[in-house]
């Protein structure tokens, strides 16, 4: 567990306006193998590193702290990169239950209130770890904690029905080493082993959809603290308790490097019939060390089918828990770093550097935004910005999935080939030094819940 030292439902709306103004219409004889992907229900897609992985099948998110929201490099390069995001400790216990029985949602719900406006899932984290609680929980008996650690789960869990696809219902119970023995920690020394499965049966009660999680740190590959997380898994999918998914949170450096059956260990727990997600991952380095490894995490995730999506452990190296080791995709001043180029190509997107905003090479870069959602389908824009020097002309490629039909483009003239649509522009090509212009396009669903990928914007 990476632990930080102290120191809006979706819209329904009929065919938007711009929908229906004058548009550049492609005839759906044309568009009829083209579709975008949509995450459906959403408010608004989200850029590259989510919109490549959705693509994949898989979410790409980060840990997110309430407090930089209102920072505009912040969030611009949040919303312009991921579509998932974990609060970082405004869900733990401390945060929300400093008082029993007296609740503070406020700053997980500034979290998830602003996920929802941008159209990112949220992991849950975290409803029961030894770390981090308020000294109250220490205090209690062990039938008054049992108590009220189903009342945690059950409060919180309930404030959040329907709006978080992963829980983290245990966290970090077991010990570091050689022996597979469970942490100490008050869960364990009161109320012993049983702990965990009352923890996942409560949970369940609560929300019979959120995935419910085991998440731990240093079972990353195979060793005696891994088998026994994989030990209890099995029990508990053997005897129906009812656990979904295990978390890897994957912190890594030179003490503790990618492990060599890193892969092979995320499929031995992936056979046991639930889900693995990547839930923490930080690599500290830089230049091409740092992205080879992290192309190592991305593939392996890739390489798993039970592999559900990966998460950085910060959005930028300046407020990362390990900030000396700059263990980020983005440095202190949100550049793109070598490891985030690796990353979106290893999940087939391009990026040629510039803002944490948009993705592109050469004298232009792209960038998308879904503007409006309803029922079946959603309206999308892709913003082109020339850079140092003017362009007379631009390309952007969207890779488009073969389940969704887009019905009309304005501001753009598409050609599609091969799942892939190529916008030009229509009247709009010339653009000075900085300035920028855009394409939209609507598109029906067709049930499908992946978003587009946008790929390098070229220019001339």
């Amino acid at each position: 567990m990476a632990q930080i030292p102290p120191g809006g439902a979706p819209a329904r709306t009929q065919l938007p306006a711009r929908a229906r103004r004058a548009l550049s219409f492609v005839t759906a004889g044309v568009l009829a193998a083209a579709g975008v992907v949509a995450l459906a229900g959403n408010a608004e897609a989200v850029g590259a590193l989510g919109d490549a992985a959705a693509a994949k099948g898989r979410y790409f998110g980060t840990a997110v702290a309430a407090n930089h929201l209102g920072e505009a490099a912040y969030a611009s390069t949040l919303n312009a990169q991921f579509d998932s995001v974990t609060p970082e400790n405004e869900m733990k216990w401390d945060a929300l239950e400093s008082t029993r029985n007296s609740f503070n949602f406020t700053a997980a719900d500034q979290i998830v209130g602003h996920a929802q406006s941008k159209g990112m899932k949220v992991r849950g984290h975290t409803l029961v770890w030894h770390s981090q609680l308020p000294g109250w929980v220490s205090g209690l008996g062990a039938t008054d904690l049992r108590s009220a650690m189903t009342n945690h789960i059950t409060q919180v869990m309930t404030h959040y029905k329907g709006k978080i696809h992963s829980w983290d219902v245990v966290n970090e119970a077991f010990q570091d080493g050689s022996s597979g023995a469970r942490r100490s920690s008050p869960f364990q020394d009161k109320l012993g082993n049983g702990f965990i499965e009352e923890a996942f049966r409560t949970a369940r009660t609560v929300d019979a959809d959120a995935k419910l999680c085991y998440n731990d740190y240093n079972t990353d590959g195979q060793n005696a603290k891994s088998n026994a997380v994989y030990d209890m898994v099995k029990d508990f999918k053997q005897r129906g308790v009812p656990i979904d998914c295990v978390g890897f949170q994957s912190h890594f450096n030179s003490n503790s490097p990618v492990p060599s059956d890193f892969q092979a260990n995320l499929q031995r727990f992936a056979d046991l019939g639930v889900d693995v997600q990547i839930t923490e991952l930080d690599i500290e380095g830089s230049g091409s060390a740092q992205a080879t490894n992290y192309t190592k995490v991305v593939n392996a995730c890739l390489a798993v089918t039970g592999c559900k999506g990966l998460t950085v452990w910060g959005v930028t190296d300046k407020y990362s828990w390990r900030s000396s080791g700059t263990p980020l995709l983005f440095d202190g001043d949100y550049n793109k770093k070598p490891a985030y180029d690796a990353v979106l190509a290893a999940l087939g997107g391009s990026s040629g550097g510039g803002d944490g905003g948009g993705d592109g090479t050469g004298a232009c870069t792209a960038t998308y935004t879904r503007t409006a959602s309803w029922s079946g389908g959603y309206n999308g824009e892709v913003t082109i910005k020339a850079g140092g020097s003017g362009i007379t002309t631009w390309a952007v490629p969207v890779t488009i999935p073969s389940s969704q039909t887009v019905s009309a483009v304005w501001n753009g003239t598409p050609t599609t080939s091969d799942g892939v649509m190529t916008v030009k522009p229509t009247w709009n090509g010339t653009l000075a030094a900085g300035a920028s212009t855009s394409f939209g396009f609507t598109v029906t669903t067709n049930g499908s819940t992946a978003a587009p990928v946008v790929g390098a914007c070229t220019a001339s």
